[in-house]
């Protein structure tokens, strides 16, 4: 095969991508564009274990397979505009390259507050220079802490923050308990028990309406009126997606990059998208189009792209088979797990215990239509052995829209 495949993206997605082409018998040029100076990187430990001074950056970077050791990596560089009826992109650099195929995996960005303030003092956890640059401050002494969201995030980083023994961690979230949007309220009002329990303050339903502070933030001003003092802010509400470059293509980019069943962006067959960016159908459930930001994601749409792109480019058909993938996730806090698969989102209405007990490891199902959707282990080992073993009933499930 001769020609080119761009991949707007260089992190976990990107990299799974080109091996994915590679796997698919693609054997021309690829070629990787990514803002950061990095090679990809695990990020789930940035929160964890790299905010906790455990982990250097090598223990995270992801090592290439051997098939993919021909890829043309872009660093420090990112892709500006799309020309998809030229099949071009620019960079920011002013270079241009042209393509064949093109995979979108620039992923997302954390959301900022827009509040009046100072800037100086407050943080997001995206990059490895964001975990770096946030420990430095978590670790000077007397550093009071204010975490806004009360997501996975939020919490892992509240959970490090204690441990690393800050004595004033408070987060704040305008809902009333943590993490209730993705888990529901059984599971929130556990979790919101065993933080307190370990020193993390919560003020909940309640925004942010600004920050005190000159050059830097002394104090954050909360919608009720109240004012948390604060040395050290840290924004967790939320991601945008990267799309703005494939801005004035004719795409939907109304969250992410709305794709069909094999991942092809706006009825183009050289363009996927893959990663938490894409917005597809997944036929394990109802076959909404909905973005997931899971670490097996970027996997599971890569694998599934690069077979649709591969196909088209060796002039062939992309597979009929639905696109089913069972999104997983997982999220340490202090000294316990919180571990999923399926999507417990669906599955709101209908939370049943399968095991155990909220006051200690817990196991609880999510159900829709009386069909499990999804499982989440609160706990110990024991709590995540037995979502494991849901796993297997949830892959073995027909997908509702095959």
């Amino acid at each position: 095969m001769t020609g080119r495949v761009v991949v707007a993206g260089a992190s976990m997605g990107g990299l799974r991508a080109a091996e994915q082409l590679r796997a698919a018998g693609w054997t021309g040029a690829i070629t990787v564009v990514g803002d950061e100076p990095h090679m990809p990187y695990n990020r789930p430990p940035l929160s964890k274990e790299v905010l906790a001074g455990k982990a250097p950056f090598e223990s995270l970077a992801f090592t290439p397979k051997a098939a993919a050791a021909d890829v043309d990596w872009r660093l420090g560089t990112r892709v500006a505009a799309a020309r998809l009826a030229e099949r071009a992109v620019a960079l920011d650099d002013g270079s241009e390259i042209p393509y064949d195929g093109l995979v979108v995996a620039t992923g997302m960005r954390p959301r900022r507050l827009r509040c009046p303030g100072p800037l100086a003092g407050r943080h997001t956890v995206r990059t490895i220079d964001d975990a770096q640059g946030l420990r430095e401050e978590l670790t000077r002494p007397g550093a009071r802490v204010v975490v806004v969201g009360a997501g996975f995030i939020g919490c892992e980083v509240a959970a490090t923050a204690v441990a690393l023994g800050v004595t004033e961690v408070t987060v704040v979230d305008p809902l009333p308990l943590p993490m209730v949007g993705p888990l529901g309220e059984l599971l929130a009002r556990a979790l919101l028990k065993r933080h307190e329990e370990r020193g993390v303050r919560f003020a909940l339903g309640t925004g942010v309406a600004g920050f005190e502070g000159e050059d830097r933030v002394t104090g954050v001003v909360l919608t009720d009126g109240t004012v948390l003092p604060a040395d050290v802010v840290v924004e967790s509400v939320g991601s945008v997606a990267n799309t703005e470059w494939l801005a004035g293509n004719g795409l939907d980019l109304t969250d992410g990059v709305l794709t069909d069943e094999q991942l092809r962006a706006g009825g183009r067959p050289e363009v996927v998208a893959v990663g938490d960016v894409a917005r597809f159908p997944n036929a394990r459930y109802d076959g909404a189009s909905r973005r997931v930001e899971h670490w097996s994601i970027p996997t599971d749409t890569a694998k599934h792209a690069a077979r649709t792109l591969a196909a088209h480019l060796a002039g062939g058909q992309a597979e009929s088979a639905p696109f089913a993938p069972l999104p997983t996730f997982w999220s340490d806090q202090h000294d316990f797990r919180l571990q999923s698969f399926g999507a417990p989102v669906l599955g709101l209405g209908d939370v049943r215990v399968l095991d155990g007990d909220p006051e200690g490891d817990v196991l609880v199902g999510y159900h829709a239509d009386d069909r499990l959707v999804g499982v989440v282990a609160l706990g110990g080992h024991s709590a995540a052995m037995g979502a494991a073993r849901y796993r297997a009933q949830l892959l073995k499930q027909p997908a509702l829209t095959a």
